[in-house]
């Protein structure tokens, strides 16, 4: 198998996407991607991620693959979950406390930053609109982020997310009730869930 097949491999298993990264670890050269990046006239999207002509931008993966410590949160997850009626204005991500996001927030990301032990709490993989795997927390852990920061968020998306929730049969509410239990707000959970039953 040639080079130029082993990253054809590549681009196709990554829904078009190719990363420096990857080629690197299947033994191929930077000189041989730079090659093949003109030749096969794909586009830099961002640093070491590269997409194919004929791939569909999606802007979220490629966030995630050029910032591998981001976690997809508040009402970017509730969208990715399909809680959330229209896509977010922003996107929101979460990180942990002492990551410099700066080059994130000049891109208009909304960034929170927490303790590394409520970090990885809730964190699932999760298919963008497109296709492609990303991070992000699961259903309870956003709910319980978006209770936590209520009165930033819009009340109808908020009231939306958890009629949502509460309808689907993907809910866990023993989950939902311990993550409320690390973050201090166990008794408002109940209040909401105990109206929504």
């Amino acid at each position: 198998m040639s080079r130029f097949d082993i990253l054809d491999n590549l681009v196709e298993d990554g829904n078009g996407y190719l990363c420096t990264s990857q080629v690197l670890a299947n033994g191929v050269s930077k000189p041989t991607l730079a090659d093949y990046v003109s030749k096969r006239n794909m586009e830099r999207v961002a640093h070491g991620v590269y997409l194919a002509e004929d791939a569909w931008p999606d802007e979220l993966y490629q966030l995630y693959l050029s910032n591998s410590r981001i976690i997809f949160s508040h009402e970017t997850a509730l969208y990715l979950h399909g809680l959330m009626e229209r896509e977010p204005k922003r996107v929101n991500v979460t990180v942990k406390a002492g990551y410099n996001a700066s080059h994130l927030r000049n891109k208009g990301i909304c960034v929170y930053q927490v303790k590394d032990d409520v970090y990885e709490l809730g964190v699932t993989e999760i298919q963008t609109n497109l296709g492609n795997k990303v991070r992000a927390y699961d259903m309870e852990r956003t709910i319980c982020d978006i209770l936590r920061y209520k009165d930033s968020v819009d009340v109808q998306i908020f009231q939306y997310a958890m009629k949502e929730y509460m309808a689907s049969d993907q809910k866990n509410l023993n989950h939902l009730m311990d993550y409320a239990k690390r973050f201090h707000i166990e008794d408002a959970m109940r209040t909401y869930t105990e109206v929504m039953l």
